[in-house]
């Protein structure tokens, strides 16, 4: 069989496309409102025949598309369940209120800030949501919904009053590749993109994925089925898309367009249709982003978007038009940190990476249960990957720029070429303004003092205009920047001195004359968090004895279980010296933190000589508990 060329799905492509949305639609008749229907599938890029992906199996998502509006270039604002659900739920980026831009972080839902069931509910809605909460948040789910969990149903609302019901499939989750043994496409028939080793690990994942592609449509074709059968098709409104990219290899928590990349159909019925963008049957090809769906709900019940939201309504009475960029983040992921941010034209994406010392294929427990990472892994392990392939296990650049349309995989970086160089100024300026725009809280270290929506707003608490310049600074690998860098650790402020110590990390042997200020910080300086990226630097430069013992003692001795994880992840990176802490690694092992845990049985994999990737580290067990509890896994 002639293999698949995903290369042409993923660059699409509009029969009947339009670039922007309509002009501003007439008001909703007074007192009338139309229901809302969302259904939500995990974790999965547009394997959908509507999207052109000719080996997908997906008749009830494509009939939708036919009678709706399809999003060419629909990208989640994470590319991780939990932080997305955060942007999801309040219109607000999730490292606009760190720590929700952590993957399942312990973020504070400010009192400012409310969510869009709370503002359909005062609309009169009748709210459910069955059955996924997972928002990143201390929101409680009972307060928001009027009903949230597995019996959650629009038929359980009073006679006659509107609905907005969230209906969340979990079929294409991660957790169920790792499980099925069902193929669902010829494997032979896939084209596997270029930064994958073709092996039958990854073939085989891919295929299942099909598989469970076409179960869900099923499941989407029931919920379609229940509403039709009930006579409501003409009153709602329905959504469907995608929670977040994935999940194949180097797809679902990278920044790359398999990360973030999504489903989205919208289908306005008849009678609705003065709210609707354009007409049914249409590709819209502007950018559009999950921020975005708060916003249009609101517009669709005839409320103005409130200046917290920072999306743009996409549909209903207050239509903005269409932003020309996507843009993105990744924080840390699990057990693992990292530190991106990304924007995308729809034509090009650009990624800038501020901590490009760390690899993106950190080992990851939950991930690596997958076949296909873990064949990826140990190709790279015995030296069998090409450049292009290893490249997913090795430093990366700072910034990053690909053609969507010539290179879809994404592999060939154009940041450096002369040509490109206009939209590469275009891409980062437009992140730039994006980041300062929503206050982008990033460069805080987890648990550092200015974390969260309050307290990155206090006057003086987080200039994050400067950090943006030393950020930039840091991450450049540039030598001759070593006296600012310095300057930077010596910073009154601790987020400042924090990026000062992580360029020194970038530089490696490069920073040897801040040698011994580096020390002075692992050893003194008032933020844990300091002292932690100190330490790895200074282990590099001949203190690798004292640095294992300090992070071997925040790790051990910390009450900040994120402080703790932030040591251990530096051990992991300083060599056989972090055997000097290796009795509160081997406690970190059986910690009940599960990051924690994660990255300890890891680690001492490592140093004691066992590791392989197909070792279980993540406790599937307690996944299995929580899924049936119904949080379920990211």
């Amino acid at each position: 069989m002639t293999p698949i060329n995903r290369r042409a799905v993923l660059a699409g492509g509009a029969a009947t496309a339009v670039s922007a949305c309509a002009s501003m639609p007439a008001a909703v008749p007074t007192g009338e409102l139309p229901n809302i229907l969302w259904l939500v599938s995990e974790d999965n890029n547009p394997f959908i025949g509507a999207y052109g992906d000719a080996l997908a199996c997906t008749p009830n998502i494509d009939a939708l598309a036919a009678r709706g509006v399809l999003y060419r270039n629909a990208y989640c604002n994470t590319p991780v369940c939990a932080p997305t659900r955060f942007t999801i739920l309040t219109g607000v980026n999730a490292e606009s209120c760190s720590p929700a831009n952590h993957m399942r972080a312990e973020a504070h839902l400010p009192s400012v800030l409310r969510t869009y069931p709370e503002y359909l509910r005062s609309a009169g809605y009748y709210c459910t949501n069955n059955v996924k909460t997972d928002y990143n948040c201390d929101v409680e789910p009972e307060r928001i919904w009027n009903e949230s969990g597995s019996e959650a149903h629009w038929r359980n609302r009073p006679a006659g009053q509107p609905f907005m019901a969230v209906f969340n499939s979990m079929t294409t989750h991660e957790s169920t590749l790792f499980r099925t043994q069902d193929l669902g496409a010829d494997p032979d028939a896939i084209e596997l993109p270029a930064y994958l080793p073709d092996t039958p690990e990854i073939r085989s994942d891919y295929s299942k994925y099909y598989g469970l592609m076409q179960q869900m449509d099923s499941e989407i074709g029931m919920r379609l089925a229940e509403l039709e059968a009930a006579g409501l098709a003409d009153d709602t409104i329905v959504f469907y898309y995608s929670d977040n990219g994935g999940v194949l290899p180097r797809s679902k928590r990278y920044c790359y367009d398999e990360g973030m990349r999504c489903a989205l159909i919208v289908h306005v019925p008849e009678k609705w249709r003065h709210l609707a963008p354009a007409a049914q049957g249409t590709e819209i090809d502007a950018p559009v982003s999950f921020v975005d769906l708060a916003p249009t709900l609101l517009s669709i019940a005839g409320i103005v978007p409130p200046s917290t939201m920072q999306g743009n309504p996409l549909l209903g009475q207050h239509i903005s038009e269409a932003g020309r960029f996507a843009f993105g983040a990744r924080g840390r992921m699990d057990e693992r940190y990292d530190f991106v941010r990304t924007v995308t034209d729809g034509q090009f994406r650009y990624i800038r990476n501020y901590m490009p010392h760390r690899p993106a294929g950190q080992v990851q427990a939950f991930a690596w249960l997958a076949p296909g990472y873990q064949s990826w892994h140990r190709r790279y392990l015995d030296g069998q990957l090409d450049p292009v392939e290893r490249r997913f296990f090795e430093p990366r650049d700072h910034e990053e720029l690909y053609d969507l349309a010539s290179d879809p995989d994404q592999v060939i970086n154009l940041a450096d070429e002369a040509s490109y160089a206009r939209q590469l100024e275009t891409l980062s300026k437009a992140l730039d303004a994006h980041m300062l725009a929503i206050n982008d809280n990033g460069f805080i270290p987890e648990g550092g003092s200015a974390e969260g929506w309050d307290a990155s707003r206090a006057q003086g608490g987080y200039p994050l205009a400067d950090l943006m310049k030393v950020g930039r600074l840091a991450a450049s690998r540039d030598a001759s920047q070593l006296p600012n860098l310095m300057q930077a650790l010596a910073s009154g402020d601790e987020t400042t001195r924090y990026w000062g110590a992580t360029g020194l990390l970038i530089l490696g042997p490069q920073a040897a004359p801040a040698g011994e200020a580096l020390a002075r910080a692992m050893r003194s300086d008032p933020s844990p968090q300091v002292r932690v990226v100190a330490a790895e630097a200074a282990a590099e430069l001949g203190f690798d004895r004292e640095a294992a013992t300090i992070l071997g003692g925040l790790l051990g001795g910390h009450d900040d279980a994120r402080v703790r994880l932030q040591a251990i992840n530096a051990l992991t990176y300083i060599g056989d010296a972090a055997r000097g802490a290796l009795p509160q690694i081997a406690e970190a092992a059986v910690s009940d933190d599960e990051f924690l845990r994660n990255a300890g049985r890891y680690l001492v994999a490592v140093l004691e000589g066992d590791f392989d990737p197909s070792m279980q580290i993540f406790d599937v067990p307690r996944m299995l508990r929580e899924m049936r509890r119904g949080a379920g896994p990211a």
